[in-house]
């Protein structure tokens, strides 16, 4: 396995220690978060996405979020479950593999102008050969969105992710960016606590970044 100064082995360790794949092989089509953490990442997608963009989904599912009036060049998804990306209609391909397994992505340098990293990020055991694959495979100035809330399937979360308060989980993936050269250019912290009188919805984190 490769060398991962950001995280010790014991951060790395998961709850349940079976192969990622036969956890994912049925495949889940649910959505993971809320609807309001679903707008507002459609919304950031939009801020940082531009028509004829070519992008990766990484750790992708059944869904992108992403903007319907984007009119992107290209959209490659990656994940887990071949039924989930076969269903997706925003992807025009895709690969299955397992990042925990084999971090180095098959694409060629400087193939995308931006990557997409949605709700998964948690399960990641060796984020920085995984993020600096990211940068790799980015064009100069391309952009990294990586977002997360506090759902997750806590048996596949490594544990500095369940230890880890939301905002330590922000400063984590933004060590995991910066450990791969990227510069960080936003960091988003948003509980989302008074969505309502007396209810709250999925607190919404992101961390932007630049190759």
């Amino acid at each position: 396995m490769p060398d991962d100064p950001v995280l010790s082995e014991a951060d790395r360790a998961k709850l349940d220690s079976s192969p990622d794949d036969s956890f994912y092989d049925q495949p889940r089509f649910v959505h993971h978060v809320d609807d309001g953490f679903r707008d507002r990442l459609t919304d950031l997608y939009s801020d940082h996405l531009e028509d004829g963009d070519e992008l990766l989904d990484a750790m992708s599912s059944w869904v992108s979020h992403l903007p319907d009036e984007l009119k992107l060049e290209r959209v490659v998804g990656h994940g887990l479950n071949e039924a989930e990306l076969a269903e997706n209609p925003r992807l025009d391909e895709y690969v299955v593999q397992n990042l925990n397994q084999d971090q180095a992505l098959p694409f060629a340098d400087d193939s995308f102008d931006a990557v997409l990293c949605a709700v998964s990020v948690q399960y990641l055991q060796y984020p920085e050969p995984v993020f600096r694959e990211f940068s790799r495979v980015l064009r100069q100035g391309g952009v990294l969105v990586v977002s997360f809330s506090n759902r997750t399937f806590w048996q596949k979360a490594i544990r500095a992710w369940r230890e880890g308060s939301m905002d330590e989980r922000a400063d984590l993936v933004a060590r995991y960016c910066e450990a791969a050269g990227f510069e960080v250019v936003e960091t988003i912290r948003d509980s989302r606590q008074s969505v309502l009188p007396g209810l709250s919805g999925d607190p919404f984190y992101a961390v932007v970044a630049q190759a």
